[in-house]
């Protein structure tokens, strides 16, 4: 049977200030299994670069291997692209990063990809700060190679054929807010009301943005028994709901007071929080590492954004890079001669 993708858009279909249409930002036809999260989240992508007025070639979109990194075959086809090997993506992040600060780095990474066979990678990255958005696709098994459970299974979940695991878990966000991430959030692939405004936020921060999205594997672990079920997260979800405010619109609140919580942004915009209490400080460290536990104990999935700073010095600017892309740079201002190459050499003895 042959898949084709319809070329037909409606004439009338909405266009940003680009004067772009969404089909502008859409990749290939998804060979995803039916009814996959990763493709949702997919959606909210092309929804949020469509929305901020992101030009598609200003996205370098970079991934590993797994099921999660085929996902950005199927989106912004026009944009740079890199799939690595598993678990290697940071390192081709860091790299194309250091070389070009102009572009907007998205990096989309499974469980496994990230929390087994990359977990140094993915360490060194987050303490490094790079400016980046990080997206974990976190279905809780391998999705690839027959389902066996991941590194972020739960204690206790039931694998398809009734196995249940016995190893403690790795909580990626936690982890990230410990070794120093700048923007933390957690959603589920089925809440575009609050995954869309998290994208967006997250591609509006200067810094490290890690976001660990739960994204039902329909085909190995959507059974009952599955703590990474479309069922459980539903029932589970303790969600915090989230609106990005981009900074050409007046940014206005009417809220009572202790409903709300707003974070500037670098670029002027806002992320808007509605809490229904004052649970925590979610620009506080150890304040927010205590809620997620807090709710994990309870058997509950705190979602939302977790953990913010802006005030974290971004890796561009701990080591003084070059402002413009390597490659608009001139022979002498790359190779500026053996006398400076010895002022170095000095100033490290």
């Amino acid at each position: 049977m042959t898949f084709i993708k319809p070329e037909f858009r409606h004439p009338d279909a909405p266009k940003n200030s680009l004067g772009c249409t969404r089909k502008d930002y859409e990749g290939g036809l998804s060979t995803l299994c039916a009814g996959c999260g990763h493709d949702s989240i997919s959606a909210s992508i092309i929804d949020a670069c469509f929305e901020l007025n992101i030009e598609p070639h200003r996205v370098a979109k970079l991934s590993g291997i797994g099921c999660s990194s085929k996902t950005p075959a199927y989106f912004l086809s026009g944009s740079h692209s890199f799939n690595s090997v598993h678990g290697r993506m940071p390192s081709v992040a860091t790299g194309a990063n250091m070389a070009n600060r102009d572009l907007i780095y998205l990096g989309v990474s499974g469980d496994g990809d990230t929390a087994s066979i990359g977990m140094g990678q993915f360490a060194h990255v987050v303490r490094r700060n790079l400016n980046m958005v990080y997206i974990v696709e976190n279905n809780g098994c391998y999705g690839l190679t027959k389902g066996q459970d991941s590194a972020t299974m739960d204690t206790g979940s039931q694998s398809k054929k009734g196995d249940v695991n016995i190893y403690s878990p790795i909580d990626l966000a936690r982890v990230a807010i410990e070794i120093g991430a700048t923007f933390v959030g957690r959603s589920f692939s089925g809440d575009r009301e609050q995954l869309l405004p998290l994208l967006k936020a997250a591609m509006s921060h200067r810094g490290f943005a890690l976001l660990d999205v739960i994204s039902p594997c329909v085909t190995f672990n959507n059974h009952v028994g599955s703590t990474k079920s479309y069922a459980y997260t539903r029932e589970h979800l303790d969600a915090m709901p989230i609106d990005f405010v981009p900074m050409r619109q007046e940014i206005t609140a009417n809220y009572e007071s202790g409903t709300t919580h707003e974070v500037c942004m670098h670029d002027g915009s806002v992320v808007r929080l509605h809490k229904a209490n004052d649970e925590y400080d979610i620009e506080d460290r150890q304040s927010a590492l205590q809620a997620i536990a807090s709710h994990s104990n309870a058997g509950n999935i705190l979602t939302g954004l977790l953990y913010i700073n802006r005030d974290g010095e971004e890796l561009h600017d701990a080591l003084g890079t070059a402002r413009r892309p390597l490659n608009t740079l001139s022979e002498k201002e790359l190779c500026p001669g053996s006398r400076f190459l010895d002022s170095i050499n000095d100033g490290l003895r």
